[in-house]
């Protein structure tokens, strides 16, 4: 049976919650990120696009090519709880779907041709998430995921298309090589060096020829320049790690901040663990000094999503890691090699008093929000809080802003 993918993407998501919330954005030039100079663009609007600026570039740029642009910090407790809103919209209406994103999804709609007809379907479907929720929404549909996602793309704004069995190679052929989902700067860098400008060249290229030039993806990149992409919809994706980092708006030389800061991002990662029933068995640090080399060092420990015990590891690398007394401009922690399973007691160390004040503790967070209680040590420390269990399935929500 041929295969019917639909790919659903929220316009200019984070504009446009922006704008239901406030009917006098509508129109006017917005921006919504960071609003420190090292802040970067989490959306912009469709009226901003003429000055050159796109979502990735930092705020100060985006502020001397449009001085006229409304900016906005964001609120990541507002823009997933719309996300959460459409989601449950697809859930009702669709066999199998897959969130990629805040603002991204895929459906698998193969075989309803026989019984309703998937674009008239789709259609259906989009009409109702507009009206249920007054966002803008565009979608692809097609044969496989690739070629749907590259159709949302041109049919935005706030559009549909339909690519029929067979068309996938014509659709693609005049459009820029950089339309296809896996090639970056560097691999366009790579391929307009040889010439190579839409996708119908692409197409005709040797495999032999891609594959001494980029390796194994130049021959995946070739596969889907010819509308090839096998990719299923995968409605549920475990997690392998969990991390936090925080870029600071001044360089920072202070140790005892930067010590609490880890502190607090440990506290809240280890919790998460806790919330999803996760154990980790590697933790690692990193830091970015002001001249940008980025260092980072990775230690594995018995499996545990304790905090009294991933603190001190925690520490002790940084403590390892800093050593070039330079200032810095961002630092993270990370947990990897993730298990399922619950507080591992340690019988010679752990009392009962320990463990019922983690479950008081967790309980709270759960009632209260994940800074409602912390260690002395990460007191005023500015954190940004999970609204979800990042192990609920869901892919990790992009805030718009990640600044201290």
């Amino acid at each position: 049976m041929d295969r019917t993918i639909l790919h659903l993407d929220l316009d200019t998501f984070f504009v446009s919650v922006e704008r239901l919330l406030d009917s006098r954005l509508h129109g006017r030039p917005l921006l919504v990120g960071g609003l420190s100079d090292r802040g970067v663009v989490a959306a912009c609007s469709y009226e901003t696009r003429s000055f050159g600026i796109h979502s990735g570039m930092p705020m100060k740029m985006a502020r001397a090519l449009c001085p006229g642009a409304t900016v906005i910090k964001g609120d990541a407790a507002t823009y997933t709880r719309y996300s959460e809103g459409v989601t449950d919209l697809i859930r009702e209406n669709v066999p199998l779907f897959e969130k990629s994103s805040i603002d991204e999804f895929y459906a698998d709609l193969s075989g309803m041709d026989r019984f309703f007809g998937a674009y008239r379907y789709a259609s259906e479907l989009r009409q109702k998430i507009i009206r249920e929720t007054g966002l803008p929404i565009s979608f692809g549909l097609s044969v496989n995921k690739v070629v749907s996602k590259v159709a949302t793309n041109e049919a935005k704004p706030n559009n549909q298309i339909c690519i029929e069995l067979g068309r996938e190679k014509p659709f693609l052929a005049p459009l820029s090589i950089r339309k296809l989902p896996m090639i970056g700067d560097k691999t366009y860098l790579t391929l307009r060096n040889l010439g190579i400008r839409q996708l119908g060249t692409l197409q005709e290229i040797p495999g032999e020829m891609l594959y001494r030039v980029l390796g194994r993806n130049g021959l995946t990149i070739r596969e889907r320049a010819n509308g090839i992409d096998t990719t299923p919809v995968i409605p549920f994706s475990e997690r392998k790690s969990i991390s936090a980092e925080r870029t600071f708006d001044r360089d920072t030389i202070d140790v005892e901040r930067l010590r609490s800061l880890l502190t607090a991002m440990t506290e809240n990662l280890a919790f998460q663990l806790r919330r999803g029933e996760k154990l980790t068995a590697c933790v690692s640090v990193k830091i970015r000094y002001s001249d940008f080399q980025t260092h980072s060092r990775q230690i594995k420990i018995p499996y545990t999503s304790a905090d009294h015990i991933l603190i001190p590891h925690i520490l002790e690398l940084f403590r390892q890691l800093y050593n070039r007394r330079l200032l810095v401009r961002l630092i993270g922690i990370k947990f990897s090699h993730l298990v399922h399973g619950s507080y591992q007691i340690n019988l010679f160390e752990d009392t009962e008093e320990t463990i019922r004040l983690y479950q008081a503790m967790d309980k709270i967070r759960l009632r209260y929000g994940d800074r409602s209680i912390t260690r002395a040590s990460s007191l005023g420390v500015k954190t940004i809080g999970r609204m979800t269990n990042p192990f609920n399935g869901q892919p990790p929500i992009i805030l718009a802003h990640r600044k201290q």
